[in-house]
C-alpha cells in the first residue's frame, strides 16, 4: 500500500495559506499539504476561523503546531482534530529567532523529554474523538554541536514511546546562533543518511525526508530508503512539477493537468474569495511560479504583479492574463 505521506508540500511561513494549497490541489490530488505554522496559544486565544478554515478540497492536508507546552498543544491539536485535518503536526524544527524566545521549534530538539510530554498530551486530547488524525513530529537532526547519533536517536525514541509513529525529518542540522533563519535553509550540510538510518532501525514507523530535494528524479532516490519526501521551495517556486507527482510517484494513470487547465479551475475560487472580502493580491500572490521556465512566463508574471494590486475584479484579471499567455504562445508556435 502506498503510503499517504509519500508527496508532501512543506510547511512554509507566509506561503502555504489556504490560498496557495487550493492552488496545490489543482495540481495534484495526492500531494500531503501543510499549514504555516500556527502557534498553539493563537489557535487557542485568536481569530479560530481566520487561522484554521480551510477548503475542503484541500485534503489531505495537516495542521503544524509550534509550542512548548503540552497542556495548550493538547488543546490546540483537539480544536485542529474538530476542525478536520487529517495530521497535527508539531514543529521541532524552525530556527527563527523568534520561535527561540517562545521556546519552541528547532531549540526543543535539546528536550527531547519536553517534545514527548508534548505529543503524548496531543495524541491524549484527539485519539478518541478523531482516531484517523496522525500527531506527527517535524524535526533536524539536531542543533549547534549536538551529535546527531544522540539528539536525533533519542528524540524519535522517545516520541515513538509516546505513540508517535510519523516522523518528517529535515536532514541538516540547524545552528541556533550565527545563521539566520535563511541561511540555516541552505549553509549546515545536508545528511540524508540519517533519515535513512531511522527508517532502518525502525521499520514500522513513517520516516519522510526533507531538505534540498528540488525535482521528482531525487524524489524517487529518496523513497528506495523512506516512506516519504517533502519538497519546500521547490514546490512554491514551480508549482507545475506537481503535475507528474501523481503519476510517476502514486502510479496514476497519466492525465496531468495543463496550465492552462488549472488557471482556468482556479477562476472561479478567486470569485469566491472576493466576494468574501478578499483582496485579488491576497488570492493570486502565491501562484507567481506556474509559468516558470516557460515562453512567456516572465511577462504573464509581470502583467499580474503589475494589475492584481489595484485591480477592481481579480477573477477578470486572471482571466486577462490567461488570454495574455494564450495569445503569446500561439504567437510563438
Amino acid at each position: 500500500m502506498t503510503s499517504p505521506f509519500r508527496f508532501c508540500v512543506a510547511p512554509m511561513m507566509d506561503w502555504t495559506d489556504r490560498h496557495e494549497r487550493f492552488f496545490l490541489r489543482l495540481i495534484s490530488r495526492r500531494a500531503r499539504l501543510y499549514t504555516e505554522m500556527i502557534t498553539a496559544d493563537a489557535i487557542r486565544y485568536g481569530d479560530r476561523a481566520r487561522l484554521l478554515d480551510y477548503n475542503v478540497e484541500e485534503h489531505p492536508v495537516a495542521l503544524q503546531l509550534g509550542g512548548s507546552d503540552p497542556e495548550a498543544l493538547a488543546e490546540a491539536s483537539r480544536l485542529g482534530a474538530e476542525w478536520g485535518y487529517d495530521e497535527i503536526n508539531l514543529n521541532v524544527g524552525c530556527p527563527s529567532d523568534r520561535v527561540q524566545s517562545g521556546r519552541f521549534g528547532a531549540c526543543l530538539m535539546r528536550e527531547p523529554d519536553l517534545v514527548a510530554r508534548c505529543v503524548s498530551a496531543m495524541r491524549s486530547a484527539i485519539e478518541h474523538s478523531h482516531p484517523n488524525c496522525t500527531v506527527s513530529v517535524k524535526c533536524r537532526l539536531g542543533v549547534d554541536e549536538q551529535d546527531p547519533a544522540e539528539a536525533l536517536v533519542q528524540l524519535v525514541n522517545q516520541c515513538q514511546d509516546a505513540g508517535v509513529t510519523v516522523f518528517i525529518i529535515h536532514a541538516r542540522k540547524a545552528w541556533l546562533s550565527g545563521l539566520s533563519p535563511r541561511e540555516n535553509r541552505d549553509v549546515p550540510p545536508l545528511e540524508y543518511e540519517w533519515a535513512y538510518q531511522i527508517k532502518r532501525s525502525n521499520p514500522k514507523l513513517t520516516v519522510v525526508v526533507n531538505g534540498g530535494i528540488i525535482d521528482l528524479a531525487s524524489c524517487a532516490l529518496h523513497l528506495d530508503h523512506v516512506d516519504g519526501v517533502m519538497l519546500g521551495r521547490a514546490a512554491y517556486k514551480d508549482p507545475y512539477l506537481l503535475s507528474q507527482v501523481d503519476q510517476q510517484l502514486f502510479g496514476e494513470p497519466d492525465h496531468p493537468i495543463s496550465r492552462e487547465e488549472i488557471l482556468e479551475a482556479y477562476i472561479p475560487y478567486v470569485e469566491r474569495m472576493q466576494a468574501l472580502g478578499l483582496s485579488g493580491q491576497a488570492v493570486t500572490r502565491h501562484i507567481l511560479g506556474l509559468y516558470a521556465g516557460c515562453a512567456g512566463g516572465r511577462m504573464w508574471r509581470r502583467f499580474l504583479s503589475e494589475r492584481m494590486p489595484t485591480s477592481q475584479d481579480a477573477a477578470q484579471t486572471l482571466a486577462d492574463s490567461l488570454a495574455l499567455i494564450r495569445s503569446y504562445q500561439q504567437q510563438a508556435a
